[in-house]
């Protein structure tokens, strides 16, 4: 079957947004329509057609006619807004949805139980599910986190620029992590290869790795030792779940670090290990922490 040509991206402006539109745009395969509210501010590459929405059920069947698939990248305060777009997608002939997944693994209980509010993203799965008698398939893609992102503001608690860092329960808890065009070239190749990602949760990584291996290829990198900050897991956990609690939503940070870093039982974080990678059925290679690192810092 040959690949998918025309192409709706929902949530380009956000951080996974614009990292998928780089992979797509220099892919040169696709014919690229970028969703977007009508109230957006938001700027994006020449030769691109932006669509303004007011995402009415309407507007969203006009908007998806003619397409082939839609790329969902919404932020977290959007994910129960999926199954609107999916109902539409349907209704238009749409042929493929990738959801917002494009963070920890929605189908672990442990993570989810850290992470309550990727319920919705484990929901919107089954829901996909029920539409594949109506055309429409899907493709699920598991990044764990960004390594060069987070390296690059910090996300991950590698402070760069302070040389500073929180290392979670000794550093020695091996877990897996994607970098930003590995991201975008998987997305690319789920749309080139329809076929064989179809109705597929998959587990993608760049690099499987410690946070002490992060550490040291950091300080390699800078030539200077970092100070370092010793946590657990529990003080973690604890200190999320109190933010949330009094309204403070940056408490969801720490629980997401908890799906990659955490040492709660189950949580399956090194995809290599734990899980089935589909590095090789999309074409992506593991590579080097060491190489990654350096790439940031001279950055």
């Amino acid at each position: 079957m040959a690949g998918y040509k025309n192409i709706v991206l929902i949530g380009a402006s956000g951080d996974i947004g614009k990292i998928i539109l780089d992979g797509l745009v220099a892919s040169f395969s696709f014919n690229i329509t970028i969703l977007s509210r009508k109230e957006s501010k938001a700027s994006f590459p020449a030769g691109i057609t932006v669509r303004k929405s007011d995402f009415s059920d309407a507007d969203l069947e006009a908007a998806f006619n003619g397409q082939d698939a839609i790329i969902s990248a919404v932020g977290a305060a959007a994910f129960g807004e999926q199954k609107k777009i999916v109902d539409a997608a349907v209704r238009s002939g749409v042929q493929r949805f990738i959801p917002s997944e494009f963070s920890s693994n929605s189908q672990n209980e442990a993570v989810l139980k850290l992470a309550p509010f990727f319920g919705q993203k484990k929901e919107l799965i089954e829901y996909l599910k029920t539409k594949q008698s109506d055309g429409l398939s899907w493709t699920a893609i598991a990044t764990s986190g960004l390594l060069d992102w987070s390296l690059g503001n910090g996300f991950l608690e590698f402070d760069v620029a302070t040389r500073t860092a929180t290392i979670w329960d000794g550093g020695n808890q091996s877990f897996t992590l994607t970098n930003e065009k590995q991201l975008g070239q998987a997305v690319v190749s789920v749309l080139q290869h329809p076929q064989e990602t179809s109705n597929r949760y998959l587990y993608i990584a760049s690099v499987e790795t410690t946070q002490n291996e992060i550490l040291a290829a950091l300080e390699e990198a800078t030539g200077a030792h970092w100070s370092v900050k010793a946590t657990t897991t529990e003080e973690q956990v604890g200190k999320g779940f109190m933010k949330l609690g009094a309204g403070d939503f940056s408490g969801a940070f720490h629980l997401v670090r908890a799906t990659c870093y955490g040492s709660t039982p189950g949580l399956q974080a090194n995809y290599a290990k734990d899980l089935t990678l589909a590095n090789d059925v999309l074409g992506l290679k593991l590579e080097s922490v060491r190489e990654t690192v350096q790439r940031i810092v001279a950055r």
